[in-house]
C-alpha cells in the first residue's frame, strides 16, 4: 500500500507543479488586457472634454446678454449660433 502512495504521489506532484506555474502565466496575461482597457477609458474622456467646452460656451453666451438685447435667443441668433434643442414627447 505504501508503494501505491508513493507512486501516486511521484506521479502527481510533477503535475500539479505545473498546473501552478501556468496559473502565472495567465496572471500577467490578465494584468496586460487590464492595462489596455485602462488606456481605452481615457479615450472617452477626451470626448466628454469637447461636449464640456461646448457646454462652458453656451453658459459664457449665456453670461455676456448684452442690455440692448433682452432675450438669451435673440443675442444667440445676432451671433448665428447653433444650438441644439432637445424635445421630449
Amino acid at each position: 500500500m505504501k508503494k501505491v502512495f508513493t507512486i501516486l504521489a511521484f506521479t502527481l506532484l510533477p503535475i500539479l507543479a505545473i498546473g501552478q506555474n501556468s496559473n502565472a502565466d495567465i496572471k500577467t496575461q490578465t494584468n496586460d488586457i487590464l492595462i489596455e482597457n485602462a488606456v481605452a477609458t481615457e479615450k472617452v474622456e477626451t470626448k466628454t472634454t469637447s461636449n464640456s467646452a461646448a457646454r462652458a460656451q453656451v453658459l459664457k453666451i449665456n453670461r455676456k446678454k448684452s442690455t440692448d438685447i433682452i432675450s438669451v435667443k435673440a443675442y444667440r441668433k445676432s451671433l448665428q449660433i447653433k444650438v441644439k434643442t432637445v424635445r421630449l414627447c
